[in-house]
């Protein structure tokens, strides 16, 4: 999964607390900034060379051509490039479309699609500034330092001084004073201290306007004309607060999505993956979470994280394990239902239906506990499925499905 610090992902996705969200490329976020009145560069959207080349010729050079990704560390893998004329801008698009850019910890690779040409900025200085919902104290929380252009873990090991922290109260927001107060703090310049507390006022304003679990901006700069301009844009939008932006909700998805969340989503399925080959289906996303654990003490690796929900139909479980299966990965499936809304009757006839429909040969491991359990073993006994293997406990379960899945 996606790194982690002070609270939020790198690359968010569906997590394993059911909080579905939503990420921006960074030319979404700069429309998303833009419509709220924060000065963002002047830019437009392209997906391949010569649209590239048009888009230079419109902004006038020189331009920064910038990989469109859900990831941070673009500039250091060769995704951003600043182009001095059309030839320039050709070349240099044509080698960031379709490279793939790994992540500063390890993420992806993610494949460039398309790109954000921007008009070249004269950068005099750089800061960091972000809004992030704290879920510990159940608040947003601004963080502002004057040491831009480094990722947040480098600013916090090499000065922890520097990173300037203020909860904001979710009624009142951010005032003017709290603002100025954070800027002082974090030792900006005075000549631009006012543009940056308005800058930060606005932020909160966004995060609490669109449902925004995170804003970062880095950098945040000071131009040639002493304009403060944001330069880059990465937000995550809280997804259950979708049908409140339906033009968020209609923006099209990045092409790096993972090709089995996608499918989860379209089947309205809570899936996150995961690297290993063990595949986990579980109902509740308590359940869920602690069968990743026992999976891993045993010396498993889980290949996803599936929540079938409570009151899973055997719909839901053959989509499951449609979903599932179509990681190549994978090569055991361990199902840890525990019945209350869930009728394991219900599951059983799912596992059943979809070995049938999709011709599953994974090895399965069964555990069911609860309403209907002893119906829904009977009925596996009764289906006779080769590749299926019952266990009691959670722990048997677990040791099983690692012993079969080759681990």
């Amino acid at each position: 999964m996606a790194k982690s610090t002070f609270g939020y992902a790198f690359r968010s996705r569906p997590t394993p607390n059911s909080s579905k969200v939503m990420d921006l490329l960074e030319y979404q976020g700069k429309e998303l900034f833009a419509r709220h009145g924060l000065p963002v560069p002047k830019g437009v959207h392209a997906s391949t060379a010569d649209a590239a080349v048009d888009a230079s010729e419109l902004l006038g050079y020189p331009v920064a051509v910038k990989a469109q990704v859900l990831i941070g560390g673009r500039g250091k893998a060769g995704g951003i490039k600043i182009a001095k004329d059309s030839t320039e801008a050709h070349e240099y698009a044509g080698d960031i479309i379709g490279m793939d850019i790994v992540g500063p910890h390890g993420e992806g690779p993610f494949k460039v699609h398309e790109l954000w040409v921007e008009a070249g900025s004269e950068i005099e200085s750089e800061f960091y500034a972000s809004v992030i919902l704290d879920r510990s104290a159940k608040q947003l929380m601004v963080m502002l330092s004057r040491m831009g252009g480094m990722d947040v873990e480098a600013i916090a090991a090499s000065d922890p001084d520097a990173l300037v922290k203020q909860h904001v109260d979710p009624l009142a927001g951010l005032d003017e004073d709290e603002a100025r107060e954070i800027v002082t703090r974090a030792k900006i310049p005075g000549e631009v201290s006012g543009q940056v507390a308005s800058v930060l006022i606005q932020l909160v304003e966004v995060a609490q306007a669109e449902d925004a679990t995170l804003i970062e901006v880095n950098p945040l700069i000071v131009n040639a004309d002493g304009e403060v301009i944001l330069l880059d844009a990465k937000v995550t939008i809280d997804g259950n607060s979708l049908f409140r932006h339906p033009e968020l909700e209609e923006l099209p998805e990045s092409a790096d999505q993972d090709p089995q969340e996608a499918m989860a989503k379209e089947r309205g399925l809570t899936y996150v993956s995961l690297d290993g080959n063990i595949g986990i289906l579980g109902n509740g996303a308590g359940l869920c979470m602690s069968t990743l654990d026992v999976v891993a003490q045993a010396g498993g690796r889980p290949a996803n994280f599936l929540d079938a929900g409570g009151g899973s139909k055997a719909e839901a479980i053959i989509d499951a394990l449609e979903v599932i299966t179509s990681n190549p990965e994978v090569t055991a499936i361990l199902f840890n239902i525990f019945g209350g809304i869930t009728r394991c009757d219900e599951v059983a006839r799912g596992i059943i239906e979809a070995t049938n429909k999709i011709g599953l040969e994974l090895p399965l491991v069964v555990r069911l506990d609860g309403t209907n359990s002893e119906e829904g073993l009977a009925l596996l006994a009764d289906a006779g499925l080769s590749n299926l293997h019952h266990e009691a406990t959670m722990l048997g379960a677990a040791k099983k499905v690692v012993e079969l899945a080759g681990n």
